[in-house]
Order: structure tokens, then sequence, then C-alpha cells
């Protein structure tokens, strides 16, 4: 996948995106124009306005409209919004390979500008032509997700007990909900068909699982081409897919005292490397990329209802950088 040939297969659709997002951000306030400057020339692919537009433009046939183009500047200004909060509760000093707001100029600011980013994305939502009232409450449905599944993730961290089901509905409410949003919205604002939106939906809800495995992989990862450090999970006491694989292959008392090693983590922080082995040992990263390559297999089964075209090829080529992806 290649972002840059997608911005120019999107062509004037992509511009006005960038202007939506460019637009929605400029301020006279000298500190927030700098900061949001910042952040925009650290953005990353950009995969959310970018699966945005191209699902839009699968299910109209080219057809993307204004809204289309609004909707996906607001998940992207969404999506930054929630890393600048997500710095602050993790402490995060980096972020691709730069530092961060809150690093640089305190979690006051990294949250203030959050919430202004937020805002600007609610505008954003609000200005459309067309299904403005649908469309934001799928949005807001995903904000109330995001805080459910940080508040979730702090619950099982507490005590420890991770599930599989658990880390599915963590990872959906944290990563998979902000792709649907991203996806349903552009769906809608070409006026897709009822079965064009549960196939979008389907279609997203595996993608962003997909995406989030592959990162929670990366954790595990002695690869120094990730451009992160390994074992942060760990030391947040947060246990991902290639630990609960791992516990599933073993004994109870033997998962319980590796759930102990976890638990005490912050006290012994050496338990790390252990940990660590016990998930080489057992496989525990293969059993993650098990489910991973089901969940890319989903997302590309679900373009099936779509007209052959280079959109929808780029959907699922989208989808199989994300299996595979390196960083």
């Amino acid at each position: 996948m290649n972002p840059e040939e997608i911005k120019a297969m999107l062509g004037s659709r992509w511009m006005s995106v960038e202007s939506y997002i460019n637009g929605s951000l400029s301020s006279d306030i000298a500190l927030l124009q700098s900061i949001n400057g910042r952040i925009l020339s650290h953005s990353g692919k950009q995969l959310r306005p970018l699966i945005s537009m191209l699902v839009a433009m699968a299910c109209s046939d080219g057809g993307a409209v204004d809204d289309s183009c609004r909707y996906a500047a607001a998940a992207e200004l969404l999506h930054n919004a929630t890393l600048l909060h997500d710095d602050v509760a993790d402490s995060s000093d980096q972020r691709r390979g730069s530092p961060t707001i809150r690093s640089l100029m305190g979690p006051s600011v990294s949250v203030l500008v959050g919430d202004y980013w937020l805002v600007k994305a609610m505008e954003l939502i609000l200005s459309a032509s067309n299904h403005g009232d649908r469309v934001i409450k799928i949005f807001s449905k995903t904000l109330s997700d995001l805080a459910e599944g940080e508040m979730l993730q702090l619950q099982k961290a507490e005590s420890g007990d991770t599930g599989y089901d658990d880390y599915i509905r963590i990872i959906y409410n944290k990563t998979a909900s902000l792709f649907v949003s991203s996806s349903l919205s552009a769906a809608i604002s070409v006026g897709a068909s009822p079965e064009m939106e549960d196939a979008v939906r389907e279609f997203s809800t595996a993608l962003g699982l997909a995406f989030q495995i592959r990162d929670d992989i990366f954790d595990y990862s002695q690869d120094a081409v990730v451009g992160k450090p390994v074992g942060v999970d760990i030391m947040e006491q947060k246990i991902t897919l290639p630990l609960i694989g791992a516990l599933q292959e073993v004994p109870e008392d033997e998962a319980s005292a590796v759930r102990s090693l976890v638990a005490s983590i912050r006290e012994n922080p050496g338990n790390r490397e252990r940990i660590m082995d016990f998930v080489r040992q057992h496989d525990g990263v293969a059993y993650a990329e098990k489910v991973l390559d089901g969940y890319i297999t989903k997302a590309v089964d679900a373009l099936d209802i779509f007209p052959d075209t280079c959109y929808r090829r780029q959907l699922a080529d989208v989808a199989r950088y994300v299996g595979v992806r390196s960083k």
C-alpha cells in the first residue's frame, strides 16, 4: 500500500480532505497554531481518512461527495485528538519517533489541544449538508466506546484477568470503533444501500481489530524496524493477545503464576523479560498472527459485495498491508 498513490488517485477529493483538516485547525493564537502545525507534520499515513474516502468511492463507483470529504477529515481530527489524550493517560514521551506534545509542553496542553481537535471534528460533521444527525450519533458512540475501552483496560490491568473476549472488546472500543465510524460515515455520505453499510461495518471492524492486534504483536518484537520500545504493554500490566495465546497453552497454576508476574511488574520490572520469554516459548506471537490473519480474511471477503473497481482493490490492498505492516 502506497498512501501517496492513493492520495493521487483520489485527486481533488483528497485535496478537499486536506483543506478541511487545515482549515478547521487555523487559529490566530500563535501557540495553538504552532502546536497544530507540529502535529500535522507528524501525521503518519493518515490511514483512517484514506480508508474513509476509498469506502465512499467504492460505494458510489467513484462518486464521493463533499460530505464524504468532511467526514474523512473529521475522522483524522478525532484520531489525533485521541492520541493527544492517550499520551497523557500513558505518560508517553514519544509517538511516531518524535516527542509528544505532553513531553514538550506538559499534560495540560496535550489535553487542551486534544479537546480542541475533538470539537473541530464535531464542527466538521455538523457542517455537512446531509445525514449529519445520524453521523454525529455514530461518531459520538465511538467516543463513548473509546472511553469505555480505556476504563475496561484499566480495570482488567488491575485485576489481571484479561481473557480473549475482554481483549477483543477492549481493542474494538479503543481502535476498531474509529475505523468503523470513519468508514460507515463515508458509506452514509453517498447513500449506500443497507447491504453495503453492513459490508462496510464488517470490513472496518475486522480491519480495526487486525490493526490493533498487529500493534500488540509489535510489543513482543525484537525487530528494530518497529521503531518503538518493546515490552511496554507488559510494563503497563496490559495482557494482550500474544500473552493470552501463550497462557492458553499451559496449566492453570502456571498461567496464574505468569499473571502474578504481570500484576507485580511495576515493583519487579526485571520480570518483563521472563514474561516475554514465556510468550516466545509458548508461541504466543504465532497464535496472535493466526487470529490476525483471520480478521484480514474477513475484511477482504466483506468487500465482495462491491463492484470490482480500483477503489475496492485499494481497500483490499490496505487490509493486506495492515496484516503485514512492520511499523
